[in-house]
């Protein structure tokens, strides 16, 4: 009977034998999984928990908007303008300038860039520039940055601030360099050929369009300060519903007299295009980074007490361990700030924190699982590895001056 078995699945094609394993790991899962674990039950809640809080406060203030946004630039954005600046022949100066201070008008997570990056790299942006924002985007904000130095100390909002630039820079140049073969067989075989774009109308009205969706996107999504008090930051945030207003009644405006119903149709389908490609990935990613880790303030299958015991001082593994367990856990804008002030409080050296800051916010299990599919197993390896590795040399430094 086995004989027989294996001679069957000699005649079938590789992608059937994949099936059929995939089916004997899956039951193989559900006949030993472990519910009668507390630890098992409480991480299996924790990773629906941060799915529905995800979907609660990311999917249609965050992502809803980046998709639009996406898809405006693969329909709206002529490829000569994104290889113009972005390009792999682009002027470096200019191109990793922009890309390496996006984040402190964007203001996004690591998730909410993806479509972003996307959108630009398959329009035809280099692997350096495009990798320079996917970093940046999320990595400079702004107001994470002053809550930093106002909560955790004025040394590690400078040293964060600091790090994130030149991290974008660095990181982009190396996966430029690494990568140049690639890039120059990539423009060769015409892999950035997606037709001639005829510009429907004229620059300035391009630019205002996207301005008002950026704004909904930036405004829409603005946090709550942790202090409580009438700086600028919090008074954005008490009027951020009418600011977004501001942003949604002319863009409407824009929408129905500048634009023909073919370009509108076309605009939702690339939109739709980058939703169905990432929503999957992110929520499947989003439910095992809580499982393994859990909420912020809560218990995942891996306890909190065990991270905390791992990154006290400043060695070598206590920063390596600090990048790792950041660039997996998903960190909301702005939510790694009060994680930290908790971590610290409980022993964490404030080399491991830089560390954690510089490579959490950046990355998560969500964001590798949409980058992949995005730029290919390899590029992405490579991107999350020079993270990680650059995250752990910086807290090593900061650790060692600030002691």
């Amino acid at each position: 009977m086995l004989l027989s078995l294996i001679n069957k699945l000699k005649n079938y094609k590789m992608t059937e034998k994949k099936k059929f394993f995939i089916i004997i790991a899956v039951f193989l899962g559900c006949y030993f999984i472990p519910i009668e674990l507390f630890s098992f039950k409480g991480a299996f809640f924790e990773s629906l928990a941060l799915v529905k809080w995800y979907a609660r406060k990311h999917v249609l203030l965050c992502l809803v908007p980046a998709f639009f946004i996406a898809g405006a630039v693969s329909v709206f954005i002529s490829q000569a303008s994104v290889i113009k600046y972005f390009g792999a022949k682009a002027n470096k100066f200019l191109a990793y300038s922009v890309a390496s201070v996006s984040g402190a008008i964007l203001a996004v997570c690591s998730c909410t860039v993806l479509p972003l990056f996307s959108g630009i790299y398959k329009r035809g942006a280099g692997i350096g520039p495009a990798t320079a924002f996917l970093y940046s985007g999320p990595a400079i904000n702004v107001l994470a940055i002053i809550m930093t130095a106002r909560v955790l100390g004025w040394e590690l909002g400078i040293a964060r601030a600091l790090g994130a630039i030149l991290f974008s820079v660095i990181i982009g140049l190396l996966m430029h360099l690494i990568f140049l073969k690639e890039e120059k067989a990539r423009i060769s075989a015409g892999d950035l050929n997606f037709g001639d774009v005829k510009e429907e109308r004229p620059l300035w009205k391009t630019a205002i369009y996207f301005f008002f969706m950026i704004g909904i996107l930036v405004f829409a999504n603005w946090g709550k300060p942790q202090t409580g008090d009438t700086s600028l930051w919090f008074s954005i945030f008490k009027y951020k519903w009418m600011i977004t207003a501001l942003f949604i009644i002319p863009l409407f405006f824009v929408i129905f007299r500048w634009f023909q119903k073919n370009e509108l149709k076309d605009w939702s389908l690339a939109s739709w295009t980058f939703a169905k490609q990432i929503m999957p990935l992110l929520l499947a990613g989003v439910f095992v980074a809580g499982f393994l880790l859990g909420r912020p303030g809560e218990e995942g299958f891996i306890p909190s007490s065990f991270v905390e015991n791992l990154v006290g001082g400043n060695s070598l593994f206590s920063n390596l361990f600090a990048s790792i367990f950041g660039a997996f856990m998903y960190f909301a804008t702005l939510t790694e700030v009060p994680i930290l002030q908790g971590l610290i409080g409980a022993g964490m050296g404030k080399g491991p924190a830089l560390a954690l800051l510089l490579a959490g916010p950046a990355l998560s299990l969500p964001n590798m699982l949409v980058i992949r599919s995005v730029i290919g197993t390899r590029k992405t390896i490579v991107y999350v590895c020079l993270v990680v590795v650059m995250a752990t040399m910086s807290g090593i430094l900061f650790g060692n001056f600030i002691n």
